[in-house]
């Protein structure tokens, strides 16, 4: 009899394999069947099968971006509970991802536990604390860059040419960690 068959299936897509290894064995640990994918397109495949209920997504996945995941895994089943987590958080993707259909977003480092917690929450948190101080200039570029890049649909030749500036610097840009604030 396969045990598996009562566990929640969740999608984990992610191009960092040791991290997805980690991630996963934490996540059956919590009583998940993990289903593991390191490509856009093997996340797609996986997703049609397997029809999961949840789902953690990078949003950088190689050169490819998350969010058109988020938006194939809603096309199949608007009640999949998707989570994005990144590692190069910005404003402009952390509302595309909301309105895409993910229910959260994550900035990595996180771990198992906020993970879990993300996936099982429906409703925002009006007591959160807003921030006094205003971003730096150098976050401001680089939410300006991620802002005009989701304007052209990831693409990163088009949004060089909206910003007027080399296609190289502008990867060179977006390449770089965002600043903490």
């Amino acid at each position: 009899m396969n045990q598996s068959i009562d566990k929640p299936r969740l999608l984990l897509v992610d191009d960092d394999e040791t991290f997805c290894k980690v991630l996963k064995s934490a996540l059956e640990k919590r009583d998940y069947e993990v289903i593991v994918a390191n490509a856009v397109e093997t996340g797609i495949e996986l997703a049609e099968q397997m029809e999961p209920e949840y789902a953690i997504i990078d949003l950088r996945i190689g050169y490819q971006s998350g969010l058109e995941l988020v938006k194939k895994l809603i096309s199949l089943d608007g009640n999949t509970q998707i989570v994005m987590l990144t590692g190069f958080a910005s404003i402009a993707t952390a509302v595309e991802a909301i309105k895409l259909g993910a229910i959260h977003y994550l900035t990595k480092p996180a771990n198992a536990d906020e993970i879990v917690s993300a996936l099982h929450k429906n409703e925002g948190d009006p007591s959160i604390a807003i921030s006094e101080n205003p971003l730096s200039i150098k976050r401001l570029e680089w939410e300006h860059l991620q802002k005009v890049l989701m304007q052209h649909d990831g693409n990163i030749s088009a949004a060089a040419r909206a910003l007027n500036m080399h296609r190289r610097t502008l990867q060179r840009k977006l390449d770089k960690r965002p600043v903490r604030e």
